[in-house]
């Protein structure tokens, strides 16, 4: 399941040299009063184990579903954005992280983890769930992140789970996988 709307805006606009401080506000902020929708609280109330990003936002979101994590791990953390200096250029935040994240999947990633890095997290981080949910013989509730649960699907499918149902990428939203 993908966290709740964070309660962090920043300025409209800003240029792409103060994206590296907005990044690191943005990690730093909570979901503030965002309520989970009832499908998301349904999940949850399903799963046997729960486990989350160390991200404010994922924990805050745990928290209005009323959930405790058992585990806690950086293998399940967003997967970083570069930053690049493009000077003369005012965009809003969104736009630079889409820009920044499209070069990242091109393989330009700039003093963060590569994609190939964020591959190899992501099936450290599709093992760690499998085995979960073999040793619990239950569904496990994970706490994460867009980019980085996209990339744990894909390791999932790639291990032969299949996707029963998934629901987006907004915020709150959830993928449902099941092995065969």
């Amino acid at each position: 399941m993908r966290h709740g709307k964070p309660a962090f805006n920043g300025a409209a606009t800003l240029p792409a040299g103060d994206m590296a401080d907005w990044i690191a506000q943005y990690d730093l902020a909570g979901i503030g009063h965002d309520i989970p929708p009832e499908a998301g609280g349904e999940l949850a109330r399903r799963a046997r184990i729960t486990v989350s990003s160390p991200l404010p936002r994922a924990l805050a979101s745990l928290k209005a579903l009323g959930r405790e994590p058992r585990l806690i791990d950086e293998v399940f953390s967003e997967a970083a954005l570069p930053v690049y200096p493009l000077p003369g250029l005012r965009l809003s935040p969104a736009s630079w992280a889409v820009l920044f994240r499209v070069m990242w999947l091109c393989g330009l990633s700039r003093n963060v983890e590569s994609l190939t890095l964020a591959k190899r997290r992501a099936r450290q981080a599709a093992g760690a769930l499998i085995n979960m949910a073999n040793e619990d013989d239950g569904p496990v509730l994970l706490m994460g992140h867009g980019m980085m649960n996209r990339l744990i699907a894909k390791e999932l499918m790639a291990q032969g789970w299949t996707t029963r149902s998934r629901h987006g990428n907004a915020y709150w939203s959830a993928g449902v996988y099941q092995l065969g």
